[in-house]
């Protein structure tokens, strides 16, 4: 037996309208074209769908449960219309998120809060379980968006540059550090290192100082929060090197300090990697906007 959708269209059409000839305008087709579509159905099945001779017409026991299909399928194949049609006019889709940096979270927030307003029938969600292999997940779609600060050259995956930031060196208050103008790899190896629970070539201080002049800590403590880093480094338990968006915070609290790390200063830059493939969808621009417009708000609070 072949079912097409314009069979379940009939049946509903004819028992909503209750006749042939109001069901055949409102499916757009002549009666005798309705009609010879129904005694296809009812070839192709071996029942009878309708009651004969009944006014208004009236379904069949069989009748009744292609109906009941009719009435369970067509909206979701509207549904699935209605997506598609908004994917291909690039109102609709996924923008699924890893982040490889955690103190990423006090920027990307707010951007989405603004993303999901302006982009109601993307569905958004953060996928924090992917942040080790992230860019591995982009490449095999499980996610559609990564924010990283190691750009790599992957064939189909763009890095698309969002802010510049600085990472600032934080002590507690009275630390004897507090006397230099600025911080040097030599200066952490009497030090605690508190940090985010993350491999070491993704974080700042050692990439770009501790590792290139081959400085190790006295320690390094791992902490998920950047609230807990930034309590244990006023308690005296260590220091840490933050984002400046993360620094902001702390900047003018009289139970720390912050200076830079080198004379000169180090200056990182963040990316949104995202599949080639998916360039023309606007509502990927328009997030990464967003994210350049919070970052600046941010590092000028």
């Amino acid at each position: 037996m072949h079912i097409e959708f314009r069979h379940l269209r009939t049946i509903k059409a004819i028992h909503d309208t209750g006749g042939l000839g109001r069901a055949a305008d409102m499916l757009g087709i002549t009666q005798s074209a309705l009609s010879h579509q129904i005694k296809g159905i009812e070839d192709q099945a071996g029942v009878e769908l309708f009651v004969r001779r009944t006014k208004p017409l009236r379904l069949s026991a069989a009748g009744m449960k292609l109906l009941a299909a009719a009435e369970r399928i067509l909206p979701q194949v509207a549904a699935l219309e209605a997506e598609f049609d908004g994917l291909v006019a690039g109102k609709a889709g996924r923008l699924h998120i890893a982040i490889e940096c955690h103190a990423c979270f006090e920027w990307l927030m707010p951007v989405l809060d603004q993303f999901r307003k302006a982009w109601p029938e993307v569905d958004v969600d953060i996928r924090p379980g992917l942040a080790f292999e992230a860019l591995p997940a982009l490449i095999r779609e499980e996610v559609d968006l990564v924010v990283s600060s190691d750009p790599e050259d992957l064939p189909g995956v763009g890095f698309t540059p969002i802010f510049d930031y600085e990472p600032i060196f934080v002590a507690p208050a009275g630390h004897p550090l507090a006397q230099k103008p600025y911080v040097e790899a030599a200066d952490f190896v009497d030090q605690t290192l508190i940090t985010y629970p993350v491999d070491r070539h993704r974080l700042d201080v050692f990439n770009a100082l501790l590792t290139p002049a081959k400085v190790e800590p006295l320690a390094v403590r791992q902490v998920e929060l950047t609230a807990m880093i930034l309590l244990l480094v006023a308690s005296n338990r260590g220091v840490a090197v933050l984002p400046d968006w993360v620094v902001r915070q702390v900047r003018y609290n009289a139970d720390y300090i912050t200076r830079p790390l080198t004379a000169d200063g180090i200056t990182k830059r963040l990316y949104a990697a995202t599949r080639t493939a998916d360039d023309g969808l606007p509502f990927m621009s328009h997030v990464v906007r967003l994210a350049r417009q919070e970052a600046v708000k941010l590092q000028r609070a």
